[in-house]
């Protein structure tokens, strides 16, 4: 159903709106800092990529806007589908950039469908668990695992484990909301961190080779990155130097070390973390985690003024998302998260990342306005 009424736009929670555009906004202003030294031809190149980027998300949310999110779980299996196929199309279409293959490139655009598959996840667990009675047996955690576990596997194959942990996070958190007793999710948590641990283990002495080397590198990195601190531990021990050096306001914008003489690898996305804390302090690092602080009491609160159990289980499931990315990402720049290359949603230079985040705000702000609006 395609309608956008006044009184329907002025159920939108602007403060979620203001709070989503601070952040891009901030994002702007660190890849610039980032970025403006990379390409001398042209300073504002990343910037007006990422501006692009952003137009496109704030075109597809619009469109979220305007289709009742109930719609849509009318056709939860086909989109589950398409999330499916989408995800076994990049091994056999998709190219392979730094070793992996996580792309789909479509003419001028380079697509990554982990991304999408991750809402699509989130929309269609959302219908399945909304239409479960029974959640107080351990048997009834099967389906929604399963249902998860399918296009998180497909993500881990190609291979990605920082999004492949992103789809655990989603799951942990709306069977949570769902009210799936905490006692069985502690025991599937410690399940699946031990059956991790001993795939990384069979891996790291070549007995099944379950993880790729790069990764059971970025593993042991972690445990010490001064191990290797010329090689694979350099990312790392640079983005706490960078961090550390930060000091409380920070050295000033196109002012740190780390970041201007390229000693920081890829600081436009993986590690936008670290060039905020260098170059803005524990002032600016604090101040944009108070963003995302807010940005999801805000969606903590519209969950309770859902009017339908899908409604209140799908803004926990993106909000979760955003919620796993930000502690993954900010971890890892401080050297308590292994090393994943997932980016600081809508913050980190990233088409994908960005449309999709903004996209995902769109279907918040649609639940959230059609509170009022239950047709039976």
């Amino acid at each position: 159903m395609l309608d956008l009424e006044p009184r329907l736009v002025r159920n939108i929670d602007w403060v979620l709106v203001a709070v989503t555009f601070t952040l891009v906004a901030f994002g702007f202003v660190a890849v610039f800092s980032a970025t403006s030294s990379l390409t001398a031809s042209d300073p504002w190149y990343y910037v007006k990529r990422q501006a692009l980027r952003m137009g496109v998300g704030v075109a597809l949310a619009v469109a979220a806007l305007l289709i009742d999110y109930r719609v849509w779980g009318r056709y939860v299996r086909l989109l589950y589908a398409g999330a499916i196929l989408l995800l076994l199309a990049v091994p056999v279409f998709g190219p392979t950039i730094m070793g992996a293959g996580r792309w789909l490139v479509i003419g001028p655009v380079q697509l990554q469908p982990s991304e999408l598959a991750k809402v699509i996840v989130i929309i269609t667990l959302a219908r399945h668990l909304s239409m479960k009675d029974e959640v107080d047996r351990p048997l009834d955690l099967l389906s929604p695992i399963l249902h998860v576990g399918l296009p998180m596997t497909l993500v881990m194959l190609q291979p990605d484990l920082g999004t492949a942990l992103i789809f655990v996070g989603i799951l942990f958190g709306m069977l949570y909301v769902r009210g799936y007793p905490s006692k069985y999710l502690i025991v599937v948590g410690v399940a699946g961190l031990l059956v991790f641990i001993a795939a990384a283990l069979l891996s790291l002495y070549g007995w099944l080779p379950l993880l790729k080397d790069y990764q059971v590198r970025r593993l042991l990195i972690f445990l010490d990155p001064y191990s290797d601190r010329t090689g694979w531990g350099w990312n790392v021990i640079q983005s706490m130097i960078a961090i550390g050096s930060g000091g409380f306001f920070g050295k000033g914008l196109f002012s740190g070390s780390q970041t201007q003489l390229d000693f920081l690898p890829s600081r436009h996305t993986d590690f936008i973390f670290s060039v905020v804390a260098e170059e803005l302090g524990f002032l600016g690092a604090f101040s944009l985690l108070a963003l995302y602080g807010i940005f999801l009491s805000r969606c903590v609160r519209l969950v309770a003024l859902a009017k339908d159990r899908f409604g209140a289980l799908v803004i926990p499931g993106l909000a979760s998302m955003v919620l796993f990315h930000v502690l993954i990402n900010v971890g890892m720049t401080l050297g308590v998260m292994p090393v994943t290359g997932l980016p600081l949603p809508f913050v980190s230079a990233g088409g994908t990342s960005l449309t999709v985040n903004l996209v995902a705000v769109g279907i918040i702000l649609n639940v959230h306005m059609r509170r009022h609006k239950i047709r039976f």
